[in-house]
């Protein structure tokens, strides 16, 4: 009887922990959502407060429920909600110009939990992980941009990174701060 109970025990734990990853994940997803909507429009890419959400999920919740929380972010987007920059949604925005950044937040958000979870959310990796992911969602971002509007790197970088670099190490700080504290008062 001893056995039977210890392995009902494991399954309303397995089943209890399930359903709480399911909920972060969806916190997190609505968070990027109102981030995303937070935007001011600069030219072809807005600035907003999308690569400060995907940080901060990924540094929070690791690199498998940030990044489950990031896809369901794009999917709720791809069927049409108004949850990308500017209020904007659908397919389309996928498919635009725009379109490879927004993919890219999945390995921001991955890169930066994986670093969270290995490095147990420290300051100085957490920093560089994020610094790694944008990094690697400009190089996604603006390969997709120049695709799509046939521009060149020189001019793909003016319009899509260097007016961003210095608002999302802003981000980037202010990203680290919020995690900092609250992984102190709350365990993910």
């Amino acid at each position: 009887m001893e056995n039977t109970k210890t392995k009902e025990e494991t399954a309303v734990s397995r089943s209890h922990k399930a359903v709480l990853d399911m909920v972060y994940t969806a916190i997190f997803s609505a968070l990027i959502c109102i981030c995303s909507i937070i935007s001011v429009p600069i030219g072809e890419v807005p600035i907003s407060m999308q690569t400060f959400a995907m940080c901060v999920a990924g540094a929070m919740l690791g690199w498998k429920r940030g990044g489950t929380s990031v896809l369901v972010y794009i999917l709720l987007g791809a069927i049409g909600l108004p949850v990308f920059a500017q209020g904007k949604g659908g397919i389309g925005i996928l498919a635009g110009s725009t379109g490879g950044y927004i993919v890219g937040f999945i390995f921001t958000a991955i890169i930066v939990g994986i670093a969270a979870e290995k490095f147990q959310r420290k300051l100085i990796p957490l920093i560089i992980s994020m610094i790694i992911g944008v990094a690697v969602c400009y190089a996604l971002g603006t390969a997709w941009f120049m695709f799509v509007t046939k521009m060149d790197l020189m001019t793909s970088l003016g319009y899509c990174v260097i007016p961003f670099i210095w608002v999302d190490l802003a981000k980037i700080t202010l990203a680290t701060i919020i995690v900092n504290r609250l992984n102190t008062v709350i365990k993910l």
